[in-house]
């Protein structure tokens, strides 16, 4: 009797901690996920509740944007890299139900999407709502780079990134400007001093370790997971940009610093010079892009941009450059149709290319073809009457945008070196006598071109 009475007791025990237990989990299903935004019913074909939360997530951000008339589109690379693969798939059947979670339900801590500034201004009914809806939000401000040439305007600040958050997952929404290059250009993430820097996994977001700048994308309406939802129309062609997207901004505090201690040149000669170098940048750089030819600024047209914001007025010329690699035979045909003759063609494809072409006036174009070897890279120079041969050094760089006399244009990333490296230690001052052969600090003596190859690599038109 008394074995009897151990087990009914032992049973009722372990009948009260199950039900104790299915209590708990239920309590915690029905009101403190629901607390915590977490309570979502699977998305079809998601393998997880965790699958299930990133796509619910999304859901509701884009209702939220929705509920405002706020155009987002995703940039996320993760999901837009997968989208890349299934992409006629998905351009055909922009409507048709998805079969599974196959894009918002990739393994991620986010996901990205932008919004262009102009498109969008009231922001406070937005926040108040994502609060009602569950989602907590972080807003990151800088000050606005487009007006750091104005004295009076430096310093005003604009939006740079939003970040909602819900649950386990966040949506990153990353503003992008209009700049007058005619490009989009998004800033970077730095957060304020009183900021929650866990708020989410910051260092893992794919925008905003630096400034980056974009081609204005065409967009297109898609249906991804059964969410609407609108991604650039060659998703490929973006993430290709997207990894090659660091961007500079001028020195426009050097550069104030700069004209303290030498005035700027504002004779009419020199207003005229650096409208015609304006004019000769914007079309070599049509002519190129049109060739799909990648390039940079160089020599003085780079150490103008970086030293003074500005083209030095008594260069006489507009300097570019281009990696062997990326040379073209179409480049000399191409800049003749654009009405730039070709002044002079030194070298050849193998050996120290340099070609010159005739802008307006006096303004001509040099374009310094560049070589890499293991441990630096190098451009030439040829002497006409003596066919001396020329070589200047420079260390390995890698090449950012910047803007430039309204333009979207490349320089080297590592821009203090790579001057230092044609111009030495003391480039800040000016220096109006420059000998190409000799002033340089990393030029060096090259060999002589054989004279029964002068024909072909000394040709002055």
């Amino acid at each position: 009797m008394q074995k009897i009475n151990r087990n009914v007791v032992l049973a009722l025990l372990s009948l009260t901690s199950l039900v104790f237990l299915l209590f708990q989990l239920c309590y915690y299903k029905f009101y403190l996920s629901q607390k915590n935004g977490a309570a979502f019913s699977k998305v079809r074909g998601s393998q997880s509740g965790q699958d299930s939360t990133r796509w619910h997530v999304v859901r509701k951000f884009l209702g939220l944007i929705s509920s405002h008339n706020i155009p987002v589109y995703l940039i996320d690379p993760l999901i837009l890299g997968l989208v890349d693969k299934d992409i006629e798939q998905i351009r055909s059947s922009p409507d048709g139900p998805s079969p599974e979670c196959k894009y918002f339900c990739a393994p991620r801590d986010f996901t990205t999407f932008a919004l262009l500034d102009k498109t969008w201004k009231h922001e406070v009914g937005l926040f108040r709502t994502a609060e009602k809806m569950g989602f907590q939000w972080l807003k990151i401000i800088n000050k606005d780079p487009r007006l750091d040439g104005m004295d009076d305007l430096s310093g005003m600040e604009i939006p740079l990134h939003y970040i909602f958050k819900l649950a386990s997952h966040a949506i990153h929404l990353v503003v992008f400007y209009e700049r007058s290059g005619n490009f989009l250009w998004h800033g970077p993430l730095r957060l304020k001093q009183h900021m929650d820097r866990k708020f989410v996994p910051f260092r893992k977001l794919h925008f905003g370790r630096y400034p980056g700048a974009y081609e204005k994308p065409d967009l297109l309406l898609v249906s991804i997971d059964d969410l609407k939802v609108q991604i650039p129309k060659n998703p490929s062609s973006f993430l290709e940009e997207m990894s090659h997207s660091r961007f500079l901004e001028c020195r426009y505090r050097e550069a104030r610093a700069f004209f303290q201690l030498y005035p700027d040149d504002s004779s009419l000669d020199a207003v005229e010079f650096r409208k015609k170098a304006k004019s000769l940048l914007h079309l070599a750089a049509l002519t190129l892009n049109n060739l799909g030819v990648k390039f940079w600024l160089s020599s003085g047209t780079c150490l103008g941009w970086y030293r003074q914001c500005n083209v030095i007025p008594h260069s006489k010329d507009v300097d570019l450059g281009i990696f062997i690699r990326d040379y073209k035979a179409d480049i000399i045909p191409a800049f003749q149709k654009a009405g730039l003759p070709l002044k002079h063609k030194f070298g050849k494809v193998e050996d120290s290319l340099e070609l010159s072409f005739q802008g307006e006036d006096d303004v001509k174009l040099d374009i310094f073809f560049f070589y890499e070897e293991d441990d630096h890279i190098w451009n030439g120079g040829t002497q006409a009457k003596s066919g001396k041969k020329f070589k200047y050094l420079f260390p390995k760089f890698t090449l950012c945008w910047t803007e430039f006399v309204e333009l979207k244009v490349h320089v080297p990333c590592e821009t203090l070196q790579y001057v230092e490296a044609n111009y030495g230690l003391e480039w800040k001052v000016p220096v109006k006598t420059w000998d190409w052969k000799s002033s340089p600090s990393n030029v060096q003596d090259n060999g002589v071109w054989p004279v029964d190859e002068w024909d072909d690599v000394i040709q002055i038109y």
